[in-house]
């Protein structure tokens, strides 16, 4: 891999300090964690010592058991362990707590669904969220074992097979594997440059120029989607290799026109109708040129295309998508095939050998993505990362980063970002790492209304994703989470859709890049919290539930009071807060009544749906 020193100038040292970087990594190991953080803290305090910020100081403990035990594994920590670890006199209980969430089987589930959440809120192609839980085991596994970012990269780039099967395939899943989108989606996720922009004409405010995009796309037109049929029905769908032309004579409909006669034609009568092909799961791609096919192909002029007219029906010249090249539009001449694209990467220039088949070109892609010589990859992570566990990123928003965008404490993202390539891209090194930082552990305080205040000086309260706010109050609440249904075939996909989880995050989900500054809730998420039946019927006094038990326990309301606060927020009840709940029991005049409305106001307070 080359750099282009002179359109990277500021980029170029960081780069070249990868390299040697990684070089060094082979003699010294995996940097240490601690000493990171600990470099890290000084480039940050230096900069707040330099303009005259005051930094917050360290929370306590009850706040970081709670904040480190959701960003890292997505969990609540229980009235006991708040407890026992308040009370625990180790100066390194803070560090072993993050080794143990970083080494458990929940870490790599919480950020399995976080990457299933960036991959799947943006597709384009809505079929895909039917593989949402397969990519979520798939990623499990992969994080469970170690895997590194490089290689999960490198996977998701290159996978082919059934996407029931192989959680791999869900980027391209996820965009019906077109070549444009994914090569936007690739770039967005995994360089954090958007270099979409660039698709229709040269990007507005960055220096990538539109045939630079579509150099992109071209390393991806050799793959589609395809329906895999089972006694003559659909079971799934499968992401394949494609290295001769689809168009042929089979024109748009493949080389198989029997096959997609039989798929598509419902009724049995021969032919295939727009309305068959829109109901089809190719209907996104075919529906908008159906019309100009029947024009073509409809002979005998009955509505619909028969095996023979199908046969015989001539390429289209706007049937790009029938190549397995990529074709940059030609905006003059919509109707036209394009401008033949090879590959080409967009940021440093290299090419690939003509002839390579759709393995070989993808395999290319990924190199050139991981190649510790590119800049963006490991900053691109290190970004999000910090992001998601500060509130903030060095770059805003984290998937818009790029040469003519200035880094916020860019020394502290290179220094981080040197480490993740030096560690060999370990994932739980990042986060790790993050977690040891002053930064990360100090009190929340307001954020300034002053775009000129220094970012880090304080953490910033933040909503919890749908899957963190989901599994507390599955605690809170003592509810057994029962797993999605499972089976084979869309129907069972489409089943596991609708187990309770998803059918939250549906409701609650959002894309995790979003900034937090633009995440607001809304009306439909309010009225479930205040009006769920679920939520209401668990908060109950009686029976066997969470609530009932506490009470049961605690026949003294000052320590019920307590214990509710250690059970849903993670933290002792202030004084205040004692006399307020004390003052309300005796308003209210039925305890079982009072406690149910105490424990309701809890788990709708901004408090728990938040990491503070």
């Amino acid at each position: 891999m080359r750099l282009h020193v002179v359109r990277f100038a500021g980029c170029a040292g960081f780069a070249l300090a990868l390299l040697g970087g990684a070089a060094g990594a082979e003699k010294s190991g995996t940097p240490d964690p601690a000493r990171t953080a600990a470099q890290v803290d000084q480039l940050l305090n230096a900069e707040f010592g330099r303009v005259g910020a005051e930094a917050a100081p360290r929370c306590n403990d009850a706040d970081f058991l709670r904040r480190a035990s959701l960003d890292l594994a997505s969990r609540l920590p229980s009235p006991q362990q708040v407890t026992l670890f308040g009370l625990n006199p180790d100066g390194e209980k803070r560090a072993k707590l993050v080794d143990e969430l970083a080494s458990s089987e929940d870490f790599a589930r919480n950020w399995a669904r976080y990457w299933r959440d960036v991959i799947f809120m943006n597709a384009t192609d809505m079929r895909s969220r039917r593989g949402m839980g397969t990519f979520e085991d798939w990623m499990t596994d992969r994080l469970q074992a170690g895997g590194k970012w490089d290689e999960i990269t490198t996977e998701l780039l290159t996978a082919t097979g059934d996407v029931q099967e192989n959680g791999a395939t869900a980027l391209f899943f996820a965009h019906g594997s077109e070549a444009p989108e994914v090569a936007a989606e690739a770039s967005r996720i995994f360089l954090g440059i958007q270099i979409q922009c660039a698709n229709c004409h040269d990007h507005p405010s960055d220096v990538w120029k539109r045939e630079q995009f579509h150099e992109l796309a071209a390393f991806f037109p050799r793959t589609a989607l395809r329906p895999v049929l089972e006694d003559g029905r659909q079971r799934s769908f499968e992401v394949v290799s494609v290295n001769a032309d689809r168009g042929g004579r089979g024109g748009p409909f493949g080389n198989n026109p029997e096959q997609f006669l039989r798929f598509i034609d419902r009724n049995r009568d021969g032919k295939v109708t727009k309305a068959e092909v829109e109901a089809s799961p190719r209907g996104q791609q075919l529906g908008q040129i159906f019309p100009r096919l029947l024009d073509l192909g409809d002979k005998n002029k009955d509505g619909g295309l028969d095996l023979e007219e199908m046969k015989t029906l001539p390429m289209p010249d706007m049937q790009r998508r029938g190549s397995t090249e990529h074709y940059m539009p030609d905006l003059s001449d919509p109707s036209s095939r394009g401008k033949l694209i090879q590959p080409k990467f967009f940021v440093d220039g290299d090419k690939v050998e003509q002839g390579m088949s759709d393995h070989e070109r993808r395999q290319a892609a990924a190199k050139a993505f991981t190649d510790p010589s590119n800049p963006w990859f490991a900053r691109a992570f290190v970004n999000r990362m910090w992001s998601e566990m500060l509130g903030e990123g060095f770059y805003m928003p984290v998937d818009d980063m790029g040469p003519t965008r200035s880094a916020r404490f860019p020394e502290a993202l290179d220094l981080l970002s040197q480490g993740f390539v030096a560690s060999g891209y370990d994932v739980a090194w990042v986060m790790k790492t993050i977690a040891r930082t002053d930064a990360y552990q100090r009190q929340i305080r307001p954020k300034p209304v002053s775009e000129a205040t220094l970012p880090f000086a304080a953490q910033t309260a933040m909503r919890l994703r749908s899957d963190q706010l989901y599994g507390a109050m599955t605690q809170v609440l003592g509810y057994r989470e029962q797993a999605a249904p499972a089976g084979r075939g869309v129907m069972g996909m489409m089943a596991a859709q609708r187990s309770p989880r998803n059918q939250f995050n549906a409701l609650f989900g959002f894309d995790p890049s979003t900034p937090q500054a633009d995440l607001t809730g809304d009306v439909p998420q309010a009225l479930f919290l205040m009006n769920s039946p679920q939520l209401r019927g668990a908060v109950q006094a009686t029976g066997g539930g969470r609530l009932a038990q506490l009470l049961q326990k605690n026949r003294d309301d000052q320590d019920a009071v307590s214990e509710l606060y250690l059970l849903v927020l993670c933290r002792e009840a202030s004084d205040r807060e004692l006399a307020i709940s004390q003052g309300y029991i005796k308003e209210v005049g039925n305890r079982g009544e009072a406690f149910e409305d105490l424990m309701w106001s809890l788990l709708n307070s901004s408090e728990f749906l938040s990491k503070r």
